[in-house]
């Protein structure tokens, strides 16, 4: 019944905020509720707290005792969603497919996947020594397993 009714409220606040998608919402049996949230262009301490109290203002404490989080994907969550790929344009991201792990570029996104550029250094044609090689992979969504932004420090 809770889930349902938070659920509801995130629909009508996914509709006003367009911009924002669920990530994942649980409801744990001693209800405490964890939603997380994400953004097309991020997501703001600002856009948590809309979020946060849509849904607090919208239930009855007297009816039923909560614990509400509120939160983004960490800067080290996996991408789970190919909706989060887009705001990733242009980083460098670590993705694993169950043949490899591939590191790049995250340099398009299309329905089925996305495409992903690296150089590499292999040995020349012909003669010695060897040269960079610019290389690049379309991924199938459903071929990945995870998917990571690689952080610069």
């Amino acid at each position: 019944m809770l889930k349902e009714e938070v659920k509801a409220r995130l629909d009508q606040i996914f509709l006003d905020n367009p911009s924002l998608f669920l990530i994942e919402c649980t409801v744990s049996p001693s209800n405490q509720i964890r939603v997380v949230i994400d953004g097309d262009e991020g997501v703001t301490l600002e856009d948590c707290m809309t979020v946060s109290r849509a849904i607090e203002h919208n239930l009855d404490r007297e009816t039923v005792d909560f614990s509400l989080e509120v939160t983004s994907p960490g800067a080290t969550e996996p991408l789970s969603m190919p909706r989060q790929y887009n705001k990733n344009i242009g980083r460098k991201l670590e993705v694993k497919t169950s043949e490899a792990t591939i590191t790049g570029t995250l340099v398009s996104i299309s329905a089925e996947g996305i495409r992903l550029e690296w150089k590499s250094r292999e040995p020349k044609p012909i003669g010695k020594g060897k040269t960079t090689v610019l290389k690049s992979e379309e991924i199938p969504f459903p071929s990945i397993v995870k998917a990571n932004v690689v952080l610069k420090f």
